[in-house]
């Protein structure tokens, strides 16, 4: 068996929204040099919609692979949708990480959760603290 799916390498080799959105009006940095991996999400959020989302990650293959399909999972969706999707989905759509690599996958929900507080934050909308918490890498990291 392959360590890798094939949809993680084709994530990998030809990552989706790839990039910088200049007015991100949501953005969320997580990871560390410690860990190795660091991953920026950006939205462009309209009428409570993700318009637009693009990533920058420094990291392994399946950090780019776990950004990739992350935004792929949330693009065009509403906030609310964005905050359940969870790890375990982002490794289930890519059909599997390695065990000692899905903190790739833990990282890319959590860079989404920041990135719609920071949403919030920006548009001055009221939001649960509760469902921001625990979202600072690396805690699945055995570093």
């Amino acid at each position: 068996m392959a360590l890798y799916s094939e949809k993680v390498m084709d994530h990998f080799k030809n990552p989706r929204n790839v990039g910088i959105i200049e007015d991100a009006n949501g953005v969320g940095e997580v990871g560390n040099a410690k860990c190795g991996d660091i991953m920026k999400i950006y939205l462009k959020v309209e009428n409570d919609i993700i318009a637009d989302v693009k990533f920058e990650t420094f990291g392994c293959g399946s950090a780019i692979a776990s950004s990739s399909m992350a935004t792929e999972l949330i693009k065009g969706k509403p906030l609310s949708q964005a905050l359940e999707l969870t790890n375990k989905a982002v490794a289930e759509a890519l059909d599997g990480l390695p065990a000692y690599k899905m903190h790739c996958s833990v990282l890319a929900e959590e860079a989404i959760k920041k990135a719609v507080q920071d949403y919030y934050i920006r548009a001055g909308i009221p939001y649960d603290e509760e469902k921001f918490r625990n979202i600072d890498c690396c805690s699945e990291c055995e570093h």
